[in-house]
């Protein structure tokens, strides 16, 4: 038996056990997001938390989990007669792989006893398994569209509906979501976003004493499981008994109209979108309240409950980190909370506040990385520090070296995507053969069928059912006779930026606009599931100041700390390009570039242009012209034909600003 880390026994990380216990004292408040940086115990605390739910009564070979009390009346296994048989078994922890497929997460028709034995079969998934019990996405931020559809369907209906080649099926399917990320690989769809629950924000503990103590622990643990399991089983057989007491507990506790109406106010204070918010930091305040021990919810039951409730909730584009005002909150609360009586915690009925369980000794983890810290995201790259020379005609316009140009809110921008049909990752930007778009035909599959196409195996099939002797209900097949699905959908790209930050760019508030452009190419990426690196070039080298990563976050706020001035090494800045474009086509060489050059052309410092925009052949591309002013020179255009790449002036970008504002006017006119 597999034995896994004791829950009682993860050191500190006090929120991040509170809002597990929580969601595990009520369902309706609705999962748990753990973002934090990698090797903080994320997953580790997670499947702990399985151990300590409650043991689930269930209709004995049901594959759907039924409740024997109340079974689902549209159960594929049933009908099951309410009162009937029973078996208890312990709260599943069913485990979402990143790469898998729509047909094992929903369910699907069982294609071999279609064909063998020609009926209608279902083959429930992931979803069926999960019901009644936790489902748990690791690197959630990671997971493939079609399967974060699923999931919004699944988690706010509490039904898993599955209509495909002619199996039309509909099964419960609530459960508990815990996901984990790391912000660095990349942030969610806001969608997905909203329908955790709760958030927390895990970080290493950068104390030494309980780094050691986590060490201490997790050796301990991988030295003998069972027996360090051993010393542990009566803090959790406790914890797990007071989780069973807050359930007991939470349909007697009352959430007076005051505290709703506290509720309410904080969330329109954050001004979070929807109502949503309101629901899920009432839940979590009964909860706590059960949770405890006190029989009604007190503003220091509202107060837990909106810390881990509205952070994710409040950001309002991609490059807003989560977080929280906590000053704004007390304000809050203290503005709306009526005369609070005595704490009406029973003696005895619960630890002090932050006590979730047996008290470990402070620390953040069951195990964490040990390697340094790496660069955080914002770290403004360094210059060369060279004066910068005048490169406009005339000499107008001289920039100061390393001077930081600032980036106004990012716009729409037209899509620019790769030409051909790829088969890259799943994304939202160019064509791509992928198992997971519209059937555009089918093929015989070349090796092990993926993606049975049913209908067409059952036409190429039937012609020769007599001649080969059918006698039965199922069909006589061949392996000839297998079809497979082609479909196509969309995928998303490397859009890598290659960013002139030179001294002629910084001229006449230029990199202003640059930079707002980028931002907004950047959202672009974000919201078409791209991966993206940056490039920039000033002085007399080009610097890799991002690489390639799905985080636009990361991208934007290097891009905003990113100085200007210097001389304009544009060959170096392509050669750059050309050698991260070669590793990373040994790292995911299914996933198609698109380089973006943002440059007015000129190249001022040594290096050969026509060498290296020969080294980037066959690569498409994107030239972004930033020249402006009476005297246009076309140096742009020049590199673009050089590149085989679609010229884009700036103005075109940025035009679409002045064409959404105009329509504002229109409207408030």
């Amino acid at each position: 038996m597999n034995t896994h880390y004791p829950f009682s026994a993860v050191v500190g990380m006090d929120d991040l056990k509170l809002a597990l216990l929580l969601n595990a004292v009520s369902p309706r408040v609705g999962g748990v997001l753990v973002r934090g940086e990698k090797g903080t115990a994320k997953s580790t605390i997670v499947r702990a938390l399985a151990a300590q739910l409650p043991a689930v009564d269930v209709v004995p070979a049901c594959r759907f989990a039924c409740d024997p009390a109340a079974p689902d009346p549209a159960c594929p296994d049933g009908p099951h007669d309410p009162g009937g048989p029973s078996a208890r078994r312990p709260a599943a922890l069913v485990e979402l792989p990143v790469g898998a497929s729509e047909d094992r997460l929903a369910g699907s028709l069982d294609v071999e006893r279609a064909l063998t034995e020609g009926v209608k079969a279902f083959e429930p998934g992931l979803l069926a398994a999960a019901h009644r019990g936790v489902l748990y996405v690791d690197e959630v931020n990671l997971l493939h569209d079609h399967l974060v559809d699923l999931l919004l369907d699944a988690a706010a209906l509490g039904t898993c509906y599955v209509e495909r080649e002619s199996v039309s099926v509909r099964h419960a399917a609530r459960f508990l979501l815990v996901g984990t990320m790391n912000p660095e690989e990349g942030e969610l769809r806001p969608q997905l976003l909203d329908r955790f629950g709760l958030t927390v924000e895990v970080r290493a503990s950068r104390d030494p004493k309980e780094r050691a103590e986590v060490v201490r622990r997790r050796l301990a643990f991988e030295a003998g499981p069972e027996a360090f399991a051993a010393r542990w089983a009566d803090a959790e057989a406790e914890l797990a008994g007071r989780i069973s007491a807050a359930r007991e507990r939470l349909d007697g506790v009352r959430l007076p109209d005051e505290r709703l109406e506290q509720i309410a106010a904080v969330c329109a204070g954050f001004e979070v979108d929807g109502l949503r918010a309101d629901l899920v930091t009432a839940n979590a305040a009964l909860a706590h309240a059960a949770w405890r021990g006190r029989a009604e919810v007190t503003a220091e039951d509202v107060r837990a409950a909106a810390r881990l409730a509205l952070p994710h909730r409040r950001r309002r584009d991609p490059f807003d980190a989560p977080g929280l005002d906590e000053s704004l909150l007390d304000e809050l609360l203290n503005s709306t909370s009526p005369d609070d009586g005595p704490d009406d915690t029973p003696p005895g009925g619960a630890p002090p506040e932050g006590g979730d369980g047996p008290s470990p000794p402070s620390g953040d983890g069951a195990e964490h990385s040990d390697a340094p810290d790496a660069a955080r995201p914002g770290d403004a790259p360094s210059g060369d520090g060279e004066a910068t020379e005048s490169e406009a005609p005339g000499g107008a316009g001289e920039a100061e070296a390393g001077k930081v140009a600032a980036a106004a809110a990012p716009h729409a921008v037209p899509l620019l995507k790769v030409p051909g049909v790829g088969e890259g990752a799943a994304g939202r930007r160019s064509r791509s053969r992928t198992a997971l778009g519209k059937v555009t035909g089918t093929r015989r599959p070349a090796g092990r069928i993926r993606d049975p196409h049913v209908i067409a195996t059952l036409l190429a099939a039937a012609p020769h059912q007599r001649a080969r002797g059918r006698s039965g209900p199922g069909l006589v097949l061949r392996p000839d006779d297998l079809r497979e699905s082609v479909r196509e959908g969309r995928e998303g790209n490397l859009v890598l930026f290659v960013v002139d930050a030179s001294g002629s760019m910084a001229a006449r508030r230029r990199m202003t606009t640059v930079k707002t452009a980028v931002l907004s190419l950047l959202l672009d990426a974000y919201q078409r599931r791209d991966k993206i690196g940056m490039i920039t070039f000033r002085g007399r080298d080009a610097d890799l100041v991002l690489p390639p990563t799905s985080s636009v976050e990361a991208g934007a706020a290097r891009l905003r700390a990113l100085p200007t001035g210097g001389r304009t090494p544009l060959a170096a800045g392509l050669v750059k390009a050309a050698e991260v474009l070669r590793v990373e086509r040994l790292r995911d060489p299914a996933r198609r570039p698109l380089l973006v050059v943002v440059t007015d052309g000129r190249a001022t410092a040594a290096g050969d242009v026509e060498r290296a925009a020969g080294l980037l052949a066959g690569t498409a591309g994107i030239v972004v012209d930033c020249e402006d002013g009476p005297v246009r020179l076309g140096l742009a255009g020049k590199l673009a034909v050089r590149l085989d790449a679609r010229l884009v002036p700036l103005g075109d970008l940025d035009g679409i600003v002045r064409s959404h504002r105009k329509q504002e006017h229109r409207k408030a006119a």
